[in-house]
């Protein structure tokens, strides 16, 4: 039904030969056609992010219109958005997955409001030369800045590496929101299921912090946090920054890492390492494309961070798993902490930003916060 919508709107489906088109200058031009229709929903429903054409989402084939730009937006999202009111069905507790989806709808429009505010403002460059409006460069004239700010917000909220702009356009501040995004473990919406079981993990953390402040009893959904769930949830908080931040200190340390910088350097270049390890630990897929990354150096880095974005983070979260499926449910009592609560959704928001500040906030101000400031 999807991809019928996208053929009324003007992307192809068929299984024709390219077509060779004779520009006005006197060159050839080859157009590639195929089913793209109906590969390019399969791709964004199934959070996958690979492109039948290699500009992806700003292909004008692959994403002619602005409505589907949203509906191919609306699809990564509305699977793993929904696992949570899944969730909350399966435990019974519904309240308790409302909550979650309302942290993460909480998260999501408060980095929209940030990179949208970063990039509609008029660039330093262009307020010199008396010239106002926002920052178009790398940006389709079909979306314009709130289409491509979107997209980029929605993507790098779960494990779906398409794009319709070119993030490494972005201004500081508009790159390090999806930057952040990844970072935080695609709590938002996530892919389907890993989104939702990095919340999991976080409100956990925020059981633990809560149960330390009131005096209560750290449980969640009637299931007890003893030393052992506790230990599993602070590994799987640490993983990603253990893997990402010792990533780019050896590329940042070694001539094989800084080779890669073909494009920027200093506080750019170092975004945009840190942008690649976060994207490949968080099994996403977006990059900034000023950094080569066609080396042995950073082909084997990457896949270290591949392999404990997949792997690490599904382990902890299975090990954890299973030892809450071993225990008893324990009854509900005055000295449960509420997890359906308006509280507790703070109180998991409020986590969430915390362990990110601690975890990144030295690695961002090296790199976006510092390239805002200069600017």
């Amino acid at each position: 039904m999807g991809s019928l919508v996208l053929i009324w709107q003007g992307v192809p489906l068929n299984l024709a030969h390219y077509t060779e088109a004779h520009t006005l200058e006197g060159g050839i031009q080859t157009i590639a056609q195929g089913p793209v229709a109906a590969l390019e929903f399969i791709k964004n429903l199934g959070t996958n992010g690979g492109g039948f054409f290699n500009a992806n989402g700003a292909h004008p084939y692959e994403n002619p219109t602005p409505l589907v730009n949203f509906l191919g937006l609306l699809a990564i999202a509305v699977l793993p958005a929904s696992l949570t009111v899944t969730f909350g069905h399966m435990t019974g507790r519904p309240r308790a997955g409302w909550v979650l989806l309302a942290v993460m709808v909480v998260l999501f429009v408060g980095g929209l409001a940030v990179c949208d505010f970063a990039e509609a403002a008029t660039p330093r460059q262009l307020a010199n030369l008396h010239v106002t409006g926002g920052n178009m460069e790398g940006k389709e004239v079909r979306f314009g800045i709130g289409g491509s700010v979107l997209a980029a917000v929605v993507t790098s909220n779960g494990a779906t590496g398409s794009y319709n702009s070119m993030h490494d356009s972005y201004q500081p501040m508009g790159v390090m929101v999806p930057l952040m995004n990844m970072l935080l473990g695609e709590v938002v919406f996530g892919g389907l299921g890993t989104g939702l079981f990095s919340m999991l993990m976080i409100a956990l953390v925020a059981v633990f912090v809560g149960g330390l402040m009131v005096g209560r009893t750290p449980d969640y959904l009637g299931k007890k946090l003893t030393a052992a769930e506790t230990r599993l949830t602070a590994l799987y908080a640490l993983l990603t920054p253990a893997v990402v931040l010792v990533l780019t200190a050896v590329a940042i340390a070694t001539h094989a890492g800084l080779d890669g910088m073909a494009t920027n350097s200093g506080t750019r270049g170092f975004t945009e390492v840190l942008f690649a390890y976060a994207s490949c630990m968080a099994n996403n897929g977006q990059t900034m494309a000023g950094l080569n990354t066609s080396s042995v150096f950073y082909n084997v880095t990457t896949a270290i961070a591949m392999l404990a974005g997949r792997f690490g983070l599904a382990a902890l979260a299975l090990a954890l798993a299973g030892r809450f499926a071993a225990q008893g449910r324990r009854p509900t009592t005055a000295a449960t902490l509420p997890s359906d609560s308006a509280a507790f959704g703070a109180l998991v928001l409020g986590t969430i930003l915390l362990v990110g500040a601690l975890c990144f906030l030295p690695a961002l101000a090296l790199g976006p916060i510092t390239e805002a400031l200069r600017h």
